[in-house]
């Protein structure tokens, strides 16, 4: 809107300017006429271009700081299952949850079908599948993490001081079934710091799928049974071609 309103002013000037020279001003001076008003032709490209582009560099620069804190949100997210799965629970211990990346293992287990006979009474014996999980070892939480920053984990990328919030919670999936939860987030507006206001205020209300959406950049919820994050697709691009 601030851009439009410039156009239109810097308009109206030249039109103005315009009836100026045709009525008023001198055949001989005319020449300075003309050089303001190539001055405002220039200034109105300038500006034009400054408005196309401000929105574009915004969601390049965004997409830039967003990926270096989904980053650290999938560290976090990754450590919070590890534990659940040796626990049975997620947890807010910030510390806590680093020493047990050092120091945890995580059970190695085999399932493996039986056949055992089953005595139906009357001298009926009956042979029944049964399917028995055994633990046949035992590997370092720590393997999972192998070259991933896990001992900052907690430190928003560029927002300095600042770390990132973690609750835990719980919601019954099935009556009488409570599932533990957790939710880890970072606003959004303290990474965009600097940038473009009016930008960043639309950015806040994001909404598209292929943009992160609401105030918060979050994984995993306290409302529903969750491990993904609030990103679209596009940030887990590098993951995929890790992969392939």
């Amino acid at each position: 809107m601030e851009l439009i309103g410039m156009i239109l002013a810097a308009i109206v000037v030249a039109v103005l300017l315009a009836i100026v020279i045709v009525k008023y001003l001198p055949l001989k001076l005319r020449w300075i006429a003309s050089l303001l008003l190539l001055v405002l032709t220039v200034f109105l490209v300038i500006k034009i271009y400054d408005g196309v582009m401000e929105p574009i560099n915004f969601n390049k620069q965004k997409v830039v700081k967003y990926a270096k804190v989904v980053e650290q949100l999938k560290i976090i997210r990754d450590a919070q299952v590890k534990h659940f799965e040796v626990t049975g629970k997620y947890t807010e211990d910030k510390a806590g949850l680093i020493k047990f990346i050092d120091t945890a293992r995580l059970e190695l287990t085999e399932t493996i079908t039986v056949i055992e006979k089953v005595n139906k009474g009357g001298g009926i014996v009956v042979d029944v599948e049964v399917r028995k999980t055994n633990i046949t070892g035992y590997e370092p939480v720590l393997k999972y993490f192998k070259d991933r920053n896990y001992k900052e984990m907690f430190k928003v990328p560029g927002v300095e001081g600042k770390e990132f919030e973690i609750q835990t919670g719980s919601v019954e999936k099935v009556e009488g079934l409570v599932v533990p939860t957790f939710l880890i987030q970072t606003p959004k507006e303290e990474i965009l710091k600097g940038m473009s206001k009016s930008l960043i205020k639309q950015e806040l209300q994001a909404k598209a799928t292929d943009q992160i959406k609401g105030e918060y950049i979050s994984v995993g919820s306290l409302e529903e049974v969750s491990t993904g994050g609030n990103w679209p697709p596009s940030y887990d691009k590098q993951d995929r071609d890790q992969k392939e």
